[in-house]
């Protein structure tokens, strides 16, 4: 699947997480976020432990959207908001629970965040939605990555969760 500009439109692939009343949460931000950005696929739901911190279990998927925004403007005037409407509490401790967290992961043919390699509830989701996807450094695939990721015990896929049904897609 090719993720590039066309007719002054951007594609971006965002993360979509929380562990604080996640299934409420995530969902809301779904459909808020399809009346701002036209969603064209979703992954499924993943179910992993907490990374950085004991706390509760944290829910996690991923979306490629399409916008006129750029990415400056996505992130502020978008998603930063909705989070902030989402009851998202910014704190120093990068692992705190969250309501929604919310992160642009890709910008057209731009990777922004170097998780979507390294960590699996990043990259497992990711790789449902663009699993060609190659990392410019090692040239491995995201579906590549996200095998090798794959930690097994307490890592689920929440198959009672259909977040494709929230928006009109393609």
């Amino acid at each position: 699947m090719s993720v590039t500009n066309k007719k002054n439109k951007y594609t971006a692939l965002i993360g979509i997480g929380s562990n604080i009343d996640p299934e409420k949460n995530i969902r809301l931000a779904i459909r808020r976020l399809s009346q701002e950005v036209d969603i064209l696929s979703c992954s499924r739901v993943w179910q992993n432990p907490a990374v950085g911190s004991t706390g509760p279990d944290y829910l996690n998927a991923a979306l490629l959207v399409e916008s006129e925004m750029g990415c400056h403007e996505l992130k502020h005037d978008i998603l930063l908001p909705l989070e902030s409407n989402l009851n998202r509490v910014r704190t120093s401790n990068k692992n705190a629970d969250r309501t929604i967290d919310l992160d642009i992961l890709l910008f057209d043919e731009n990777c922004l965040d170097e998780e979507m390699w390294t960590q699996p509830h990043v990259s497992i989701p990711c790789a449902e939605i663009i699993p060609h996807l190659k990392n410019p450094k090692t040239k491995e695939s995201l579906q590549a990555a996200a095998e090798r990721l794959f930690p097994g015990e307490g890592f689920f896929l929440r198959e009672d969760i259909d977040l494709c049904s929230l928006y009109q897609g393609p």
